[in-house]
């Protein structure tokens, strides 16, 4: 019993550091671990151990659950459920310790290297406002910060009425008007068609309308806005009919 060591669980970040201590400390070959010897001393000092943390002593106890249930395994005759987890809780180990020498070169070297930090620079910030506004424009804004502006009115009829009476303009006649405009001469590029004199809803039908005709082959549009009809496509149109 004066062999028999005691772990502060605490001192170690989980189980498996915990067994890769218990393996240094009886000088085990990590390839060729006595596995039963290891799991006895496992379990004797996860019994012996006081932790107040039921997390970290979870993860222990459910360690040492899983060596006792290897353990039942091992006990038996050509057990390959028991060789299989010896092998994975071997390799788990290997891995481990081999993390373990990783980190602590990439430690040694971040020492090595020199750091030099200084303290932020503190910058002076003029937080003066610089904008010079009138009091009018001033008063206005603390006005509607303060919630107290005035509502929006209600649109009037004189408002309303333009939109309202505004003749509606089809996109067939103005079908037919491009095709006179472009008859007579009257028309040879795009932008003729279009006047700020004409209202909204006849420069917008007119629009349709040219896409109507470009779609059906009747105009053909140019890189710059030039028209042509073709006036083969109407006499086959009229010869169908």
């Amino acid at each position: 019993m004066a062999d028999e060591l005691t772990f502060h669980l605490e001192d170690f970040d989980g189980p498996l550091e915990l067994l890769l201590a218990l393996v240094a400390k009886h000088k085990m070959d990590l390839h060729n671990i006595p596995i039963l010897t290891l799991i006895d001393q496992y379990t004797r000092t996860v019994e012996a151990a006081q932790v107040a943390d039921p997390e970290i002593a979870s993860a222990f106890i459910e360690m040492a659950a899983h060596l006792v249930e290897m353990k039942s395994y091992l006990l038996l005759p050509r057990s390959e459920e028991g060789e299989r987890m010896k092998q994975e809780l071997t390799g788990q180990l290997i891995e481990y310790e081999q993390c373990r020498r990783m980190a602590a070169r990439l430690r040694e070297r971040g020492e090595a290297v020199m750091v030099f930090v200084r303290c932020p620079v503190q910058l002076e910030w003029d937080q003066t406002y610089l904008l010079h506004h009138s009091p009018q424009v001033l008063a206005d804004c603390w006005q509607a910060l303060m919630g107290r502006t005035a509502l929006r009115r209600m649109p009037t009829r004189e408002q309303f009425e333009p939109l309202v009476s505004a003749p509606q303009v089809s996109v067939s006649s103005r079908v037919v008007y491009i095709l006179r405009q472009l008859i007579a001469g009257g028309a040879a590029r795009m932008n003729q068609l279009f006047s700020r004199r004409q209202t909204r809803g006849t420069n917008v039908a007119t629009f349709l309308a040219l896409l109507e005709l470009v779609r059906g082959g009747r105009v053909q549009l140019g890189p710059t806005g030039e028209m042509t009809m073709h006036r083969g496509h109407l006499s086959r149109k009229k010869e169908i009919k």
